[in-house]
């Protein structure tokens, strides 16, 4: 039997030794009650931080469901429910959601680039402070979606409907919002429009949009400006 002695030399007392299982379990704990990444998609799934890769996933149900630091990169999510569901810091790089419904889903600081809503419907969807360079948003609703302090560098919103969408402090530079349709009012205040494309777009009723803003974008004879701006001495911008 050990004396009392010995065993209060004992450096390693129960406490601290589920302490060092617990840390030593490190992430795979963490993943383990977090999400369960073999999960078939359906609505409501929890995928949180799982490697969801390079996968065709046409016409899935994935409504409500949390995808927080999912990874989807280069993925096939067209055709999908997506409505109310969670993309929160979700890896979408060239990803295609094309034609999917996603109204009211949070992309908030999710990663995509050259990713695909062509035609998707992401009516209230959340985007702010996400980085979606050259993504395309062509013929897509985004009617009220956010996109507020978003990295939207070269991003084609050619024919997408953005009524009451906020594009306030986001970076467009080189954005085509060409065909693009609105008739309520589009909030750029401080956005950056650099070389950003509104010819032919009627933006009587955008807000926020100061000189100094304007004298940075691309126009045309048949670009209305809203009230109280001058039309640019360099326009029009030649094609790039």
């Amino acid at each position: 039997m050990l004396s009392a002695a010995v065993k209060s030399r004992n450096p390693f007392p129960a406490s601290s030794a589920a302490i060092a299982i617990i840390v030593l379990l490190g992430a795979d704990t963490k993943q383990a009650f977090a999400a369960n990444c073999d999960a078939t998609a359906t609505a409501g799934v929890d995928w949180t931080d799982c490697r969801k890769r390079n996968l065709i996933l046409q016409r899935s149900d994935l409504s409500n469901s949390q995808l927080e630091d999912t990874d989807f990169s280069s993925t096939d999510l067209r055709n999908s429910n997506l409505a109310g569901a969670n993309f929160t810091k979700a890896a979408l790089a060239r990803a295609m959601l094309n034609s999917s419904t996603a109204g009211n889903s949070n992309f908030e600081k999710a990663l995509g680039y050259r990713t695909s809503f062509v035609g998707a419907d992401l009516s209230g969807a959340n985007f702010t402070k996400s980085e979606m360079q050259r993504a395309d948003f062509s013929d897509a609703k985004l009617t009220g979606a956010d996109f507020t302090k978003t990295e939207l560098g070269r991003v084609n919103f050619s024919g997408a409907d953005i009524n009451n969408t906020a594009f306030s402090y986001s970076n467009l530079a080189r954005a085509d919002f060409r065909g693009a349709k609105f008739d309520t009012p589009i909030d750029f205040t401080n956005s950056y429009l650099y070389l950003t494309r509104f010819e032919g777009v009627d933006l009587s009723k955008a807000t926020g949009i100061e000189q100094w803003q304007m004298d940075l974008t691309c126009g045309d004879a048949d670009t209305v400006l809203p009230e109280g701006l001058e039309q640019p001495a360099t326009w029009p911008c030649e094609e790039e």
